[in-house]
């Protein structure tokens, strides 16, 4: 019997599947992209219309010879890959190979549709199948832009980043415009200079309640009803003074609730912010683990911008809380959220639980603990969403101080929560210290007046979150893309983590201040950020993809040519870590002819070699030594390694002979910097070096 074909991109997403359908359907999947542009030429015709050449992906061969025998066979062949561009380029390029099926009589569209949906459950499946349509060209077309101008940048500027700088390197048309985010803010750092300001606490005590609480502690915030500017010891040191013999008494209290909103649920972007702040995870780390989650039917599609719940899944949500936590957990209506984006895509919907009340089954279907953690922490944002506010009763008590003709207002604040709402998923709240009832009027006793020094800070360099959240409000990538650009950046070794915050490398530098003083225009946030939106465009059917490339590529050739005869070669400057070269040394050369040795960055990372390079050819591995910290076997001392595939992790310097090493080891945690690498592996796991 002739069976129908569905067509997906994963073995995970069609397993899933064939749970919820018959025998009437036969499930394959591509793994992936099928067809790309060749890696080894530049396969755009700029001379006629930047026509594409599209080469079967390596390793392909079977799963597209496998699909074209099933095809000839089938009653019907469904294309049903992911909903986004992506999803939609795969199934066009699927179609195309299934145009190629030798001795076929296969006809497009007669033979194939396509569909959709945004979560893998039985009735959406039963709902797209019943509604068929056809491949999204607008959107095809959108992949198809990004992907052509990605690979007009990358193959024209790589060959000249070699040229002028150093062989290996390569640009990218987001990337690097991320890369010039994070040296841009380094700039700001190192441009930034400290001024010093002042705080004045006081303690008072309020004879209120005997044997109570009744210390407050209050903060100096006018002087004659104008702010408490200090900027110096010596101001400082006078209002100490008369604070400490001034008389203090309630002039105000102020007392009223304070409603803590639930956040919207998840959107691509906000998912991978919280996941970095909260499990540590990368980006990348992230979207793997909601890639499976989304193949296994346990979410939603998690590539999105729209914070819109479905009216199914929101009264689903809202009967889980009223049987879960009662009816005054429930507010009266369901909560509506508007998404910020313009360009999201309102027929989508925020990431959620695919069935809010599979909770307690929900372990046997997930096969490791990152699926686990971040499944929580999307259940439990979707179900917030939908919960009545938190309850804070907020008091505010302005203390008078008067001395010599001088009035200081000091401020004392404190809530306590009435009704935790929402927070109930999140266990216990964090509550400030309870005030004691005071009235207007009331003297308060001094114990003591604090001055504390302090300095304004430099603007703090980006973790995984902050990046991310930059790029979205620079309108620089999509979701889809954020995760790809911030690992290749690092993988590019133009920019490292160090304690979990984003530093640019000399070389990341080295490149960025090249691209802008020739390719300003190019690599320009606002240019950047308007190419995201004509893709979003063609997407939308208003705008060509040819002509969008044309208008970029034309004047990019240009400048290309020009750069490429006159601009001068630019060398990477290295970091010398004191000692002579121990090559140019055995070699007899004499002590003001011998090179120093530097530290570099490679494709693969530090390394140490020679300043008299390529003379000299001497190499080592660069190894970064813990100060203070001691390995727990042998109490040698430890170091940052990596792995052949680039990721840290903590090993003993005594190795061969001690072999310890850890991702995470807990006895080391507060002693040990966080790593990139380390947070990017499971925890508590133990290897050997290689």
């Amino acid at each position: 019997m002739k069976k129908k074909l569905i067509i997906v991109e994963s073995p995970t997403k069609s397993r899933t599947l064939a749970g919820f359908l018959g025998d009437e359907y036969q499930i394959l999947a591509t793994m992936g992209h099928i067809r790309d542009l060749p890696k080894s030429r530049l396969g755009v015709d700029v001379d006629h219309d930047f026509k594409p050449e599209y080469v079967l992906m390596a390793k392909k061969e079977e799963a597209i010879q496998k699909i074209q025998q099933e095809a000839k066979k089938a009653m019907e062949v469904i294309l049903a890959t992911d909903s986004d561009r992506e999803g939609e380029a795969i199934a066009w390029h699927t179609a195309q190979i299934l145009r190629k099926i030798p001795n076929s009589k296969f006809q497009i569209p007669n033979f194939l549709s396509r569909i959709t949906f945004h979560e893998i459950t039985k009735a959406a499946i039963e709902k797209a199948l019943n509604q068929p349509g056809k491949i999204n060209k607008q959107l095809v077309n959108a992949q198809q832009a990004r992907r052509v101008l990605d690979r007009l940048v990358g193959y024209k500027l790589s060959p000249l980043l070699w040229r002028k700088i150093r062989r290996g390197l390569s640009a990218g048309r987001v990337q690097s415009v991320t890369v010039r985010l994070i040296v841009d803010r380094e700039r700001e750092i190192e441009k930034f200079k400290p001024e010093e300001y002042w705080e004045i606490w006081a303690q008072l005590s309020a004879a209120v309640h005997p044997g109570g609480v009744n210390d407050i502690l209050a903060k100096l915030v006018k002087i004659n009803d104008k702010k408490a500017d200090l900027k110096t010891g010596i101001q400082t040191k006078k209002v100490v003074s008369e604070l400490k013999k001034a008389n203090y008494q309630v002039e105000k209290i102020e007392k009223k609730e304070i409603f803590q909103n639930p956040s919207p649920p998840f959107i691509t972007s906000t998912l991978q912010q919280k996941a970095a702040q909260t499990l540590y995870f990368s980006g990348k780390r992230t979207m793997r683990a909601a890639q499976s989650l989304y193949e296994k039917g346990l979410i939603t599609y998690h590539r999105t911008d729209s914070v819109v719940l479905s009216k199914q899944a929101m009264a689903k949500i809202r009967r889980y809380i009223n049987s879960t936590y009662g009816e005054k957990y429930l507010p009266e209506k369901p909560r509506f959220y508007k998404t910020k984006s313009k360009l999201a895509q309102e027929a989508h919907e925020a990431i959620r639980p695919t069935d809010v009340w599979q909770i307690s089954n929900f372990k046997s279907q997930i096969s490791n603990k990152d699926e686990e953690r971040l499944y929580e922490l999307i259940f439990k944002r979707a179900v917030a969403s939908q919960m009545a506010s938190a309850v804070w009763d907020q008091t505010k008590i302005d203390v008078q101080a008067e001395r010599e003709k001088n009035i200081y207002q000091l401020l004392v604040e404190g809530r306590v929560i009435k009704f935790n709402g929402w927070l109930v998923l999140y266990g216990d709240v964090e509550t400030a210290e309870k005030l004691p009832e005071l009235k207007k009027g009331d003297e308060l006793d001094l114990i003591k007046v604090d001055p504390q020094q302090k300095f304004t800070q430099p603007p703090s360099r980006y973790t995984e979150a902050t990046l991310i959240k930059a790029l979205e409000q620079q309108g620089i990538g999509r979701p889809s893309t954020y995760a790809p650009i911030v690992s290749t950046i690092q993988t590019r070794q133009y920019v490292e983590k160090k304690e979990g915050r984003f530093h640019p490398t000399p070389v990341g530098i080295t490149v960025n201040d090249f691209l802008l003083k020739y390719f300003a225009d190019v690599f320009d946030y606002q240019f950047t950020a308007q190419m995201e939106n004509d893709l979003d465009e063609i997407a939308k059917g208003e705008k060509k993809w040819v002509p969008v490339v044309r208008e970029f590529y034309q004047p990019f050739e240009k400048k290309l040519v020009s750069v490429t005869k006159n601009s001068k070669r630019v060398k990477v400057p290295t970091e010398k870590i004191g000692k002579e070269c121990p090559q140019c040394r055995k070699k007899g050369l004499p002590a003001n002819r011998r090179g120093q040795l530097v530290i570099r960055v490679g494709r693969f990372g530090k390394f140490i070699s020679c300043s008299r390079f390529p003379k000299c050819e001497y190499t080592a591995p660069f190894i970064q030594k813990l100060k203070g910290v001691k390995c727990p076997k042998c109490g040698g001392g430890i170091v940052i390694k990596k792995t052949k595939k680039g990721h840290q992790f903590f090993g003993c310097s005594n190795w061969p002979k001690c072999k310890w090493a850890s991702w995470k080891n807990p006895k080391l945690k507060k002693s040990l910097p966080a790593t990139g690498g380390a947070k990017d592996e499971k925890e508590n796991s133990f290897r050997k070096t290689t």
